[in-house]
């Protein structure tokens, strides 16, 4: 069954726009693909992909090496907990004294909420808290795996923690802490996983982004490696080593020392997606928007569509339209708030009341624009969930 622009046309003939939708057989597609690419290392799903607890639990069962997830503030780990969900680790120190006092609460009831730290700073703060409840926090140590070449910082500014040398005084730290303990470490390889390497026309920035990845790779692997040695040196038994993102799979997960992956944006494969070289997974997931308009031949002017995505602004954050396929944004209007032109040549007729369907550019935002998503299998639709946004959640 080809999933093509009528395809969807047909399930959607009465589906108000604009809505946002996930299709499932692709889904299970790229579930499969992504257990395969891990090669038996445990996953964790990184939450911000998704933020919907329906396709989170759906993602969970389906196979055993899914084991826990990665959140990415206090409030969200709550909720997750709440809603059922076990094993979270939040991606991002956690500074706000109600919130810490609250996640010690639920650790002291029992929840396993992993804290993460990358100072000596958060180590003292999270201790005095966790003292004060009585609890012991697990934590887990955020290791800088970015690379300095001469005028380029290739990474991103995360942790402090850029050597073994800086990672002493925290380890130190947490040993003389009476009420946290070190579970875990975590190195995000954001120049891999999070940097496109096959850019239609960019042919110098590929060549260069694959150069200084391939440079990247050894160095972080030796760094990682280094880092386990000299915790273990001290005599800690780490319950696991989180590396990668869906972007790095393919070199992460053959480093001894990683008992973990982190998982997100794969599931869903958004736009960006489209621009590496080593992999490529199915588009599971769109939103449409409605044609309301036709001001010129081949312009279709549509209802919303304004989902830009974040990170440095560039064309591509701006979500992409793919079917009918060949359907392009106006250079000079982009997605906008109100109204977005497609420019489109193709054979299809449109007409007024036609939805065009785009990618968002990233996987997680797009359901920050909606309430629920429309769940497609074998041309029909099965379910409609919630989002975060749609549970009445907002968390940044």
């Amino acid at each position: 069954m080809e999933q093509d622009y009528n395809y969807y046309k047909k399930i959607f003939a009465s589906t108000p726009k604009p809505f946002a939708f996930v299709d499932f057989d692709l889904l299970d597609e790229n579930i499969e693909r992504i257990v395969t690419a891990a090669a038996q290392k445990n996953i964790r799903i990184a939450t911000k992909s998704i933020r919907s607890v329906f396709i989170l639990n759906y993602i969970l069962k389906k196979h055993a090496q899914f084991q826990g997830v990665m959140c990415f503030t206090a409030n969200e780990s709550m909720y997750l907990v709440n809603e059922g969900i076990e094993d979270i680790l939040i991606g991002y120190p956690i500074w706000d004294s109600e919130a810490v006092a609250q996640i010690c609460q639920l650790n002291q009831q029992g929840k396993r909420i992993t804290l993460m730290v990358d100072s000596v700073e958060h180590v003292h703060h999270l201790n005095k808290m966790a003292e004060a409840f009585n609890v012991t926090l697990p934590l887990c140590l955020d290791i800088d795996m970015s690379m300095d070449v001469t005028g380029l910082h290739f990474g991103v500014w995360r942790s402090p923690i850029r050597s073994v040398a800086d990672l002493k005084e925290v380890v130190e730290k947490i040993i003389e802490s009476s009420s946290v303990c070190l579970v875990g470490v975590m190195g995000y390889e954001a120049q891999i996983a999070g940097v496109g390497d096959h850019y239609p026309k960019q042919m110098a920035k590929n060549t260069m982004v694959t150069f200084l990845k391939k440079q990247s790779i050894k160095q972080l692997a030796e760094k990682r490696a280094a880092t386990i040695q000299m915790i273990e040196n001290y005599g800690i038994s780490l319950q696991f080593v989180n590396g990668g993102g869906t972007g790095s799979l393919h070199t992460t997960t053959s480093e001894d020392v990683v008992t973990e992956v982190t998982v997100g944006s794969g599931f869903f494969s958004p736009g960006l997606f489209d621009n590496y070289r080593d992999f490529h997974y199915k588009p599971a997931a769109g939103f449409a928007i409605e044609i309301v308009r036709k001001p010129d031949t081949h312009i279709f002017t549509c209802t919303g569509g304004g989902y830009i995505a974040s990170g440095a602004v560039g064309n591509d954050k701006l979500p992409k339209p793919y079917l009918p396929e060949d359907a392009q944004l106006l250079s000079l209007e982009g997605a906008g708030e109100v109204q977005t032109p497609i420019v489109y040549r193709g054979t299809e007729k449109l007409m007024l009341g036609d939805p065009i369907f785009l990618r968002h550019a990233k996987a997680g935002e797009l359901c920050e624009r909606f309430n629920h998503l429309y769940c497609v299998s074998k041309g029909e639709i099965v379910n409609k969930v919630t989002t975060y946004r749609g549970d009445g959640q907002c968390f940044l």
